[in-house]
């Protein structure tokens, strides 16, 4: 019985507790179950919308026992998000809700037509009166070097007409103007989750239950605890077994917390960041006469490694090493041999100052030099050197010596790995 395996339950409101103005069949006795058996509960939402208050008078309404401490919104981690930060003034994109919640936390709210010269963060929320003059000011704040935080990043969400633009719509504007990724306080973020779960002890188990993969799962398992899915479909829909957004058991509704025939399986955090992105890329081995491997120190980062990079539009990925290998070292080559295909997650996730998270399927050739002179120093390196095998230096990106251990091997067959 799921119930019995957790001590803390959080819940995703629309679709698992209720769908509009009505609980959803079993909600409220299954909610009332767990209340008398002692079980902890929170409530999450990224309705940006509304406030704890007017959240836990809606569910008592539907008869579902609720403080306004148990509702974590996203229009209120938002504020705790700023409070925390000590940001005193932002420019806000929301309505009356996020702006209440803000000021409750000592923030100050500057609206688009007011003097911006103390402005510390722009504030994405929801409001359908937002106009093209609101998303520039935003742009020219963020481009200035103002922080860009989104209340969420849910792209649409349900009306009984169908699916409506949501907070993401606005937020994606902004991001494709001014190439800056927000702080997101919402699901899948794991703020929120650390938000809710801030007076439990880190040995308390829980589980969040919901029905969207993308962010009540993502989240859960990002913020490492397990996942339980609402659905009526028990099917994954996502293949790999290590996804995220895979849910660890799934239920037709609540009340199912309580079938003896449902169990669920440990969530284990794969070793590795969940990507934004899967990219193609490349890498070249170059060894001298003296079999020694040139390296060149990464300026991004300040690590050696091969010479490596994307593959860029148009191009063939031997095209990508010949050109990455000449704008990062000044030498021209031609390509030798394929050593291999490298997509393990492990290795081959990168995180970036940025907050993007990117999954490299690498191509990794030996290459030959054929022209060129050595540039030791450019905008992406900052040093250039030959190495032994036996002498690699200590600070080596973590997925190279394997690279390099599958080029000495010298097999007629090429690596996957």
């Amino acid at each position: 019985m799921l119930a019995g395996e957790f001590d803390v339950f959080l819940f995703d409101l629309d679709g698992v507790v209720y769908i509009g103005s009505e609980p959803l069949p079993g909600a409220v006795q299954a909610l009332g179950r767990l209340r008398q058996g002692n079980k902890e509960i929170r409530f999450l939402t990224n309705d940006p919308c509304t406030t704890r208050e007017k959240t836990a008078a809606k569910l008592n309404r539907l008869g579902i026992e609720a403080a306004p401490e148990e509702i974590v919104t996203s229009s209120w981690a938002t504020a705790q998000f700023l409070s925390k930060e000590k940001i005193k003034s932002i420019l806000l994109l929301g309505d009356e809700h996020l702006k209440w919640e803000c000021e409750q936390a000592g923030v100050r709210v500057i609206h688009t037509g007011e003097e911006d010269i103390d402005t510390e963060a722009v504030v994405v929320g929801w409001d359908d009166q937002i106009s093209f003059h609101d998303i520039q000011k935003a742009v020219q704040l963020i481009h200035k070097g103002v922080k860009f935080v989104a209340a969420s990043a849910d792209r649409i969400f349900p009306t009984p007409e169908g699916p409506s633009p949501g907070v993401g719509a606005i937020v994606e504007a902004i991001r494709v103007s001014t190439d800056r990724k927000p702080f997101v306080v919402g699901k899948p973020s794991p703020y929120m989750f650390a938000a809710a779960l801030d007076s439990f002890s880190s040995s308390t188990r829980v589980v969040m239950v919901g029905d969207n993969p993308y962010t009540d799962i993502l989240g859960a398992h990002q913020a490492g605890i397990s996942a339980i899915l609402v659905s009526q479909h028990t099917r994954s829909v996502f293949p790999s077994a290590k996804d995220f957004r895979n849910p660890d058991a799934v239920i037709p509704d609540l009340m199912s917390l309580f079938a003896d025939h449902i169990s669920i399986r440990p969530w284990i955090r794969p070793p590795f960041c969940w990507p934004d992105h899967i990219k193609a890329g490349v890498a070249g081995i170059i060894l001298d006469q003296n079999r020694r491997v040139l390296l060149m120190k990464r300026a991004d980062n300040g690590l050696w490694g091969i010479p490596s990079g994307h593959v860029e539009p148009g191009e063939t990925v031997e095209e990508a090493i010949i050109r990455e290998i000449q704008e990062e070292t000044g030498l021209v080559v031609t390509v030798a041999r394929l050593i291999g295909v490298y997509s393990d997650p492990e290795s081959q996730v990168f995180a970036y100052p940025n907050g993007e998270v990117s999954h490299f399927i690498t191509t990794c050739f030996e290459c030959k030099i054929v022209g060129g002179r050595l540039n030791k120093h450019n905008d992406e390196t900052l040093d250039v050197d030959y190495f032994a095998f036996d002498g690699l230096p200590e600070e080596l990106l973590p997925m190279h010596p394997n690279w390099l251990k599958d080029a000495l091997a010298e097999k007629k067959t090429s690596y996957i790995r």
